[in-house]
């Protein structure tokens, strides 16, 4: 008995001796500039655009005004139709990719992965460019009778979310086929033998055990949509600026890094929000495995 609690501290030693590494840069470069931005969240501006002594709520104060809330709300749509339209599209992308031959599914994984290829950059300005008065979209509707030759595609949240979910798929694409590609699909091929329609199997086999997946791809793309600021910058224009953008007004052009870190915490603790979410529902999902698997 002794030795196998002396083995298992020693081998709790050995882990926390190993993940040492880890937990200090984590510590060094994620906590503690997260710590000094809501510290600095709380201290007043100076007028040389550094931060002056003492403390303050007023930086904090002045977020709960409308125009501040009318983008935040922004953001957070955004945001979350982004994500559900690049769900939405990715998950029959990856199941077909699975259930694909062997052949297929890497010249589709290849094309999936083909825009990594490209500069982040240079695609958004390629959309800009497709999307600009005299582009090529703009020019085809025009001659299709869908939109004017006064309307534009530009500098608005619909071009926004155009480019991000171009931007973002393929993020959700490749952790829905991981999931998929382990999936057993013969559990969906049960269920229509025993009556299920081919979207009933879909929705109540294939969807449940692919469900971490789900999650990952949900937080894979959420999160940066959460905190962009190049392609509301390009393409969105006043009626398409999110919290990212108003973060780097903040700090360049008013030379506020108060309101800035407090902009900066409001974002830090949407981010926080939906991971804490999932964690919890892991653990619950986790206890209701565990007593499952107790059961007689």
């Amino acid at each position: 008995m002794r030795n196998s609690v002396t083995g298992a501290k020693r081998a709790r030693r050995t882990e926390w001796l190993v993940s040492l590494p880890t937990l200090a840069w984590l510590g060094l470069f994620i906590v503690v500039p997260t710590v000094l931005v809501f510290v600095i969240a709380f201290r007043p501006a100076n007028p040389y655009g550094g931060i002056g002594g003492g403390w303050t709520l007023d930086t904090v104060r002045s977020l709960w005004t409308p125009s501040y809330l009318a983008i935040a709300w922004r953001t957070l749509w955004i945001s979350l139709l982004t994500t559900a339209i690049c769900l939405v599209l990715a998950v029959p992308t990856g199941y077909s990719i699975a259930r694909a031959s062997a052949k297929w599914r890497n010249r589709l994984l290849m094309l999936v992965i083909i825009p990594f290829w490209t500069s982040f950059l240079v695609r958004v300005f390629a959309w800009k460019s497709l999307l600009h008065p005299e582009g090529l979209i703009k020019k085809a509707l025009e001659a299709l009778g869908l939109v004017g030759t006064t309307s534009t595609l530009l500098y608005n949240p619909t071009a926004v979310v155009l480019v991000m979910v171009y931007t973002f798929l393929p993020f959700t694409i490749l952790p829905i086929y991981a999931a998929a590609e382990k999936f057993d699909f013969r559990l969906v091929e049960a269920a229509r033998d025993l009556g299920a329609r081919p979207f009933q199997a879909f929705r109540r086999v294939f969807l449940p055990g692919i469900r971490r997946g789900l999650l990952t791809a949900f937080l894979v793309v959420f999160i940066p949509a959460l905190g962009s600021y190049i392609i509301p910058d390009l393409v969105g224009g006043p009626d398409g600026e999110m919290l990212g953008n108003k973060i780097a007004q903040r700090v360049f052009t008013d030379r506020n890094l108060p309101h800035a870190s407090a902009l900066s915490a409001v974002l830090v603790l949407a981010v926080l929000a939906p991971l804490i979410a999932v964690l919890a529902l892991q653990r619950k999902n986790k206890k209701s495995d565990i007593i499952m698997g107790e059961a007689p």
